[in-house]
């Protein structure tokens, strides 16, 4: 078993916790990861009331361990974040945006804050705020996500707030990411694009496939599939995603797609609701290649935890008086 301050924050077997994914890491796949020892997390995204109030309830009523909720900072209202709070998560999880006006009522409610940051200026906000962890997101991750690569930002960001447990994020799919991880000072890993290719993920069969057949030459980060779907991103993050016929048409033509939006959302959405791969948007970071299959949520726990602990044993190995 590996011991860290994740995991003896939330009494896990393994410092894995699953990526908050918008509309992909459902109360489902949340509970399957609370219930395999890690930490689950329900993906709010932009706070649709509805969709939270069903996986909320849903995560509650298939675990008893602890687990938590996410939401784009930037895009949250009051109510849904009062929603979110009032369901008692043990964890909440906040990303791209300031988090100073929601912590107070996150640590009020004896819940844990979550901070997840794209570089080190974020990281010192963040601990200000009162987080009780931060996620170091590098920009492998799949999805929205900064510009700074993993490797060189978790220590940076570890260096930066000695005082809070840091977690690692983008790129990690494996035992050998989680390792290398935790060899970083990082005290587990948060892995959105592994979960998204579960049997419990509410992503469309076709996108699940579409990634365990993928390698990471295969992404992108881009703004287009934002344009199409309405979305203006403050802070001007692009998402990772899987080049497909709709990058291949647009990327690098945003201003084009921006004028022509309107006209080309419909037919977006209708491709969207088809698990059309070719057209929708397939969220993935660069560890696609490690990705073979489609599995359920206990076996990648079970698996990433084990491959994780006998790397640092043979890692310790190495060492030579």
């Amino acid at each position: 078993m590996i011991a860290t301050a994740l995991t003896g924050m939330f009494g896990l077997q393994h410092p894995i916790v699953l990526g908050p994914m918008g509309g992909i890491s459902g109360g489902r796949l949340a509970a399957a990861v609370s219930n395999a020892g890690g930490l689950g997390l329900v993906g709010g995204g932009y706070g649709d009331p509805a969709w939270l109030r069903a996986e909320l309830a849903l995560v509650k009523a298939q675990t008893t361990r602890p687990w938590g909720v996410g939401l784009i900072t930037w895009a949250i209202e009051r109510s849904v974040f009062e929603l979110a709070l009032d369901q008692c998560p043990h964890a909440f999880l906040l990303s791209f945006g300031d988090p100073r006006p929601w912590a107070p009522a996150i640590k009020a409610a004896g819940c844990r804050l979550i901070c997840q940051v794209q570089d080190v200026e974020q990281a010192r906000v963040a601990r200000d705020a009162g987080a009780d962890l931060i996620v170091a997101e590098g920009t492998e991750a799949g999805g929205h996500g900064g510009v700074r690569a993993t490797l060189p930002l978790v220590p940076a960001v570890v260096d930066a707030v000695p005082d809070v447990p840091v977690i690692a994020a983008g790129g990690i799919a494996d035992g050998r990411g989680l390792a290398a991880a935790l060899m970083l000072g990082a005290h587990g890993a948060l892995l959105g694009t592994r979960f998204y290719a579960s049997t419990e993920a509410q992503g469309h069969a076709n996108a699940k496939r579409r990634i365990a057949e993928a390698t990471g030459s295969d992404t992108a980060r881009t703004r287009v599939f934002d344009i199409v779907r309405g979305y203006a991103w403050p802070g001007g993050e692009t998402g990772r995603a899987l080049r497909n016929g709709f990058t291949r048409r647009w990327h690098g033509r945003e201003a084009e797609l921006e004028a022509a939006a309107g006209s080309e959302r419909a037919a977006f959405q209708a491709a969207v609701r088809a698990g059309d791969v070719d057209t929708m948007m397939v969220w993935a970071s660069e560890a696609a290649d490690l990705i073979g299959r489609v599995e359920g949520a206990a076996e990648i726990v079970a698996r990433i935890g084990a491959e994780a602990e006998a790397r640092l044993r043979a890692g310790a190995g190495l060492a030579r008086n």
